[in-house]
């Protein structure tokens, strides 16, 4: 049945913090339905399916996937869950948008993408900053050097929160730690502006559970341009991007990787661009899915398995300095 002319109808599986921002966004989008959610708790599914009009509720993630009904699935579970909850909805020929990061190391990767191949069906990691409109501004700037070369990136994404070894956030077996969870963004800006370093360097904090409480890197490239990136969870840090270039400064402003203003700074002026944000910032990548799924196609041509597995295999060699191990 085409497509075109009918809602794309979503499912959810996982229904944290992050699955209801995720909702909220959908209800915004007038060819997008939340069809169906799954929790390992039938009272939570039913509590979220009440909360976003969501016509199924499901207590396994499996009663989700054999629903004929869906035509994609946002995955919103644990990191270390991403590679298992992607393939059980990839074999059954469901789209696959999956919460980044994308699984927990590049084998793991790999297999998803592999498995999306084989079945012939469309899978994306869901890093939400790539699609939104002032982070593509940033973007085409720096594409068409309209200031010059970069010279140096400064990026960082810190927060203080109590340590809890129950809370995801603090839990090893889960991926929990600064660097998988929001040591991924700083190193997305550079990743995504200059591309692979020629070398890193890096050091990191932990709790005493193993967990990575602090990341700090240096990224090397050719012309001895840097890239500065840190990640905590024992410490607010100013959580920009900023992008030293030949004839300007150009920063993304506190909470850079969500809805937010840019300051383009030259000789000491700075103006600032308000993008004018309504949401939360989630319908933009949700758009731009649902555009792969009515077009059909089976890969971003954004976010790239290209990019994702660049992305992935820049945190293992990060990992691999830090001696994190999972």
């Amino acid at each position: 049945m085409s497509l075109h002319n009918k809602p794309i109808r979503w499912g959810i599986i996982g229904l944290g913090n992050i699955a209801h921002k995720f909702a909220k966004d959908i209800l915004t989008i007038k060819d997008a339905q939340l069809y169906a959610v799954a929790s390992r708790s039938q009272e939570k599914a039913n509590s979220f399916a009440k909360e976003y009009q969501v016509i199924k509720a499901y207590n396994t993630y499996e009663a989700l996937a054999n629903d004929s009904n869906i035509d994609a699935v946002y995955i919103a579970t644990p990191h270390a869950l991403h590679k298992e909850n992607t393939l059980l909805c990839l074999k059954k020929g469901i789209a696959v948008l999956c919460e980044k990061p994308f699984a927990m190391n590049f084998e793991e990767v790999e297999e998803m993408i592999a498995c999306a191949k084989a079945n012939n069906t469309l899978l994306m990691e869901a890093l939400w900053t790539y699609f939104l409109p002032h982070y593509q501004y940033v973007l085409s700037l720096l594409k068409d050097k309209t200031y010059g070369n970069i010279l140096k990136i400064e990026s960082d994404f810190g927060f203080y929160r109590d340590f809890n070894d129950d809370a995801r956030l603090f839990k090893k077996a889960l991926g929990g730690g600064s660097l998988l969870d929001i040591g991924i963004y700083p190193i997305f800006t550079a990743l995504s502006t200059i591309g692979e370093p020629e070398s890193i360097k890096a050091n990191a904090t932990f709790f005493d559970n193993g967990v990575d409480s602090s990341c700090q890197m240096v990224f090397n490239y050719e012309n001895n341009t840097k890239a500065h990136l840190k990640s905590s969870l024992v410490e607010d840090l100013p959580t920009e991007a900023i992008f030293y270039c030949e004839k300007a400064t150009i920063k993304i402003n506190r909470m850079f990787h969500m809805p937010t203003t840019v300051s383009i700074i030259v000789n000491e002026k700075e103006i600032i661009k308000d993008f004018g944000y309504s949401t939360i910032g989630y319908n933009f990548e949700t758009i731009h899915f649902n555009n792969l799924i009515r077009e059909g196609k089976k890969e971003s041509d954004i976010m790239t398995f290209d990019f994702s597995k660049i992305l992935i295999r820049t945190l293992d060699k990060v990992r691999k300095i830090i001696h994190l191990h999972y």
